[in-house]
C-alpha cells in the first residue's frame, strides 16, 4: 500500500495515546496488532505497549488492513475528522459526496465524473491522502453507522440495512462479518439496546458554545418550519416525497445532540444524521481554530469570551441559497420576514408518517410556480429567486451533486447572486472553513474600527487567519452582536 502524502505525527499521537486525549477523539485511530482491533483515543481499556501500536488516520484505513473495530470505545460514536484545509479540495468534495450517498448506489466513475477527474486519479488521491479506497470509507462509514443502530435502537435488522444506505441484507450481513468479524445478530444479542423506540447520540468535540449558536438559529428561525425550545432545535423536512421531523436536544454533560426522528422512510436517517452535523458544525476541531484565531489582538477577546463558537450549516442547500438571496443588503430580522412570507405565499405542504400535511420551506417547483409580488421585494430579487429556481428545477444546477468551486461558478452567472452572497452560500451551505464574504459591512466595520474598510482591504486584512477564515467571521459577526446587545441594554 502507497503511504499517505501526510503521514501522522507518530510522536504527537503517541502522546494523545497514552494521555487518552479527548481533544483527538475521531482525528486518529490506534490500532494493536496483538488483539486485530483499533480504538478511539478515549478507549478505557489497558494501554498496549507502543511496539505493539499502528496509528491509521481514518477508521476505514484501519478496516482496510483488516482490523475490527473495538466494542469497547466503538469507533462508530466518534466525531467525523474534520476536512482539514491541507486536504486537496477534490478530496474534501468527493468525501462530502460520500457522506450524502454518492457510492450506497453509485460507482466510483460516478463520483469522478461529478468531480471532472478520472476514476483512476480519484484513486489515487484517495490512497495517498487517506491511506484507503473511496469504497472503503462509504463501506466503513456505512457499517459503523448502522452498528450504532443496532446497539442503540430496536429497529429491525432489515430497516438498519435500508437506513445504513445498504442495498440489500445480504451485502449489510457480509460487510459485518467483513468489519467485525460478527453477524449484525451477534452484535445486538452482545450488546443489545437498553432501551425500546430509538434515538441516536451525535457526539463533538468541546467546547461548543450553544448558547450563541442557538441564538443564531433563533433569529433565523421560520415559524411553522423551526422551533427552538430550551435546549432543543427542531424542524420539518421534505425526503422522498413526504414530509418528516426532527429534533437535536442539546446534552451539555455528554457533549453531544441526542437526535430524534419521524419520517415514513427508514433510509431518510443517514443523511438526517449528515444534515444535522453540518447545520450544528459538530465536526469542527475548536482548540486547534481557537488557537489560531487568538494570535490575532482583533480577534482574542472575543475568541476567549466564544469559546468553541461553530459555524452554523445548513439543513438543505437550496433552502440556503433562497435565504441569502432575501438577506441581501438587509438586516437578519428583515431577511427572517421576507422568508416567513415567501414560505407562507408558497404553502409548500408534504403529508407525514401520519398523513397529516406539514408545512416545509419551498422547493425550486413551487418558487417557480408561485407569485411573488406584494411580499416586499424589489423586482431584482424576485427575479434573482426565479432564476435560481429555474437553474435548480432543470438539473442545470445541481446543489448537491459537484464540486463547490464549479457550483460558486454557475452561482455567478445567474443574474442577481454577487460576491457576498456566494461567500455566504460557501460559509454555510458548502461549510468551507477559509470562506469569507468581503464585502460584508458588518466585517467591514469591525476590521476599520467603525469606520468601514473597501472589501478589498478586508481581503488583505484577513489573511492571517487563513485557513480558518469562516470561524473569524462568525467571530466577529458574535462581536457585533454582544455590542448591539449591550447598547439595547
Amino acid at each position: 500500500m502507497n503511504s499517505p502524502v501526510a503521514p501522522l505525527d507518530h510522536a504527537a499521537c503517541e502522546r494523545a495515546r497514552l494521555a487518552r486525549d479527548p481533544r483527538f477523539d475521531g482525528r486518529f485511530f490506534i490500532a494493536v496488532r496483538t488483539t486485530g482491533i483499533f480504538c478511539r483515543t478515549i478507549c478505557p481499556v489497558r494501554l498496549p505497549r507502543p511496539e505493539n501500536v499502528q496509528f491509521f488516520p481514518s477508521a476505514a484505513a484501519a478496516a482496510e488492513q483488516g482490523y475490527r473495530p473495538c466494542l469497547r470505545c466503538r469507533p462508530e460514536l466518534a466525531p467525523d475528522n474534520p476536512y482539514w484545509p491541507q486536504h486537496p479540495p477534490l478530496l474534501q468534495a468527493a468525501l462530502a459526496l460520500i457522506d450524502e450517498g454518492a457510492l450506497d448506489r453509485g460507482s466510483v466513475s460516478a463520483l469522478a465524473c461529478k468531480l471532472g477527474i478520472s476514476d483512476r486519479h480519484l484513486r489515487r488521491l484517495f490512497m495517498h491522502q487517506l491511506g484507503t479506497s473511496p469504497n472503503a470509507v462509504a463501506l466503513t462509514r456505512r457499517t459503523l453507522f448502522a452498528k450504532r443502530l443496532i446497539s442503540d435502537s430496536s429497529m429491525p435488522m432489515q430497516d438498519i440495512a435500508l437506513a445504513a444506505g445498504f442495498s440489500s441484507v445480504r451485502r449489510f450481513n457480509a460487510a459485518f462479518q467483513r468489519v467485525y468479524k460478527l453477524s449484525p445478530s451477534q452484535i445486538r444479542r452482545q450488546h443489545a439496546p437498553a432501551h425500546s423506540g430509538y434515538s441516536l447520540k451525535l457526539r463533538y468535540r468541546s467546547p461548543l458554545d450553544w448558547t450563541a449558536l442557538r441564538e443564531f438559529l433563533a433569529r433565523r428561525a421560520i415559524d411553522g418550519i423551526e422551533c427552538l425550545h430550551g435546549e432543543t432545535y427542531s424542524r420539518s423536512f421534505a425526503w422522498a416525497g413526504q414530509a418528516g421531523h426532527v429534533s437535536l436536544q442539546h446534552d451539555a454533560r455528554g457533549q453531544c445532540f441526542v437526535l430524534t426522528l419521524s419520517h415514513p422512510h427508514s433510509d431518510a436517517l443517514y443523511p438526517a444524521v449528515q444534515r444535522a452535523r453540518q447545520l450544528l458544525d459538530l465536526d469542527a476541531a475548536p482548540v486547534d481554530i481557537a488557537s489560531h484565531l487568538a494570535r490575532d489582538a482583533l480577534l482574542a477577546p472575543a475568541v476567549e469570551a466564544h469559546r468553541g463558537l461553530r459555524v452554523p450549516g445548513c439543513w438543505d442547500r437550496f433552502e440556503l441559497c433562497v435565504r441569502a438571496v432575501l438577506g441581501q443588503q438587509v438586516s437578519v430580522a428583515a431577511a427572517r420576514t421576507l422568508t416567513q412570507r415567501l414560505v407562507e405565499r408558497c404553502a409548500h405542504r408534504l403529508p407525514d408518517a401520519s398523513c397529516t400535511p406539514r408545512l416545509l420551506f419551498p422547493d425550486a417547483a413551487s418558487i417557480l410556480a408561485t407569485p411573488l409580488d406584494q411580499l416586499g421585494l424589489t423586482g431584482q430579487r424576485v427575479t434573482t429567486l426565479k432564476a435560481l429556481a429555474q437553474a435548480v428545477s432543470s438539473g442545470q444546477l445541481d446543489l448537491d451533486n459537484g464540486h463547490a468551486d464549479e457550483i460558486d461558478s454557475q452561482l455567478d452567472s445567474l443574474p442577481g447572486i454577487g460576491p457576498w452572497t456566494r461567500a455566504y452560500i460557501r460559509l454555510r451551505a458548502f461549510k468551507h472553513p477559509d470562506a469569507f464574504p468581503a464585502g460584508d459591512i458588518v466585517l467591514r466595520k469591525a476590521l476599520g474600527d467603525g469606520a468601514p474598510l473597501s472589501a478589498h482591504e478586508a481581503e488583505v486584512r484577513s489573511q492571517c487567519w487563513q485557513p480558518w477564515r469562516a470561524y473569524a467571521v462568525m467571530t466577529l459577526w458574535q462581536h457585533a452582536s454582544d455590542q448591539q446587545a449591550r447598547t439595547n441594554t
